[in-house]
């Protein structure tokens, strides 16, 4: 086999990994916890679907591969829980490592490509990770939202977690996050699922 096809073949291969690593968020209809990969492929979906509200004009596909590829590296490095401040200690050199070992995979070319579009995403400046990011927060929010909260609930988490992780969406989409993010969060507070 040509030497470029079965290293891309073999990264596809790695990544189906990802399907093995389950996130705290459950699926809706208070379903199992969803893994990487559907959290993944839901928040690429939702890029498309709600991009006329990104703050700016941007690159949908670019977007879209973002959001498929931005959680690869928990193959190796696990997932970090968005409240967990321990484990958010260690996370990037965790997902650093990760990121060299998976991406190398890949035929030199490629595994620049994805290495700069995941560099990208993490570092938070462009108007396509930007909105990337607005997709990633408000893809579990939804999801703990149609459970009634229990996610949160279960964790103890509190508003200020919650508005301080969410600030980011206004970054990508300022709409978003007024007509969906706060709404979502005041309604759990009142309910007592997002303490004070």
């Amino acid at each position: 086999m040509d030497e470029r096809l079965r290293k891309q073949l073999d990264f596809a291969l790695e990544v189906d990994k990802e399907k093995n690593i389950f996130r705290q968020t459950h699926l809706s209809g208070h379903g199992r916890n969803e893994n990487d990969a559907e959290h993944a492929w839901h928040m690429a979906l939702m890029a498309y679907l709600l991009k006329e509200y990104s703050n700016e004009p941007v690159d949908i596909a670019k977007v879209m591969l973002m959001c498929l590829i931005h959680d690869v590296v928990e193959i190796d490095a696990g997932d970090t829980y968005a409240y967990d401040a321990d484990g958010l200690k260690t996370q990037k050199e965790r997902e650093d490592r990760a990121k060299e070992r998976i991406f190398s995979l890949l035929p030199e070319d490629q595994k620049a490509d994805l290495i700069a579009l995941f560099d990208e995403f993490e570092a938070y400046e462009t108007p396509e990770s930007k909105y990337a990011h607005a997709m990633d927060n408000l893809q579990p929010l939804i999801l703990n939202n149609s459970n009634g909260g229990s996610d949160w609930k279960e964790h103890g988490v509190t508003s200020s977690q919650v508005y301080g992780r969410q600030s980011k969406t206004k970054l990508g989409s300022e709409k978003l996050y007024q007509e969906v993010v706060d709404k979502i969060i005041q309604e759990q507070i009142r309910k007592g699922n997002i303490k004070e």
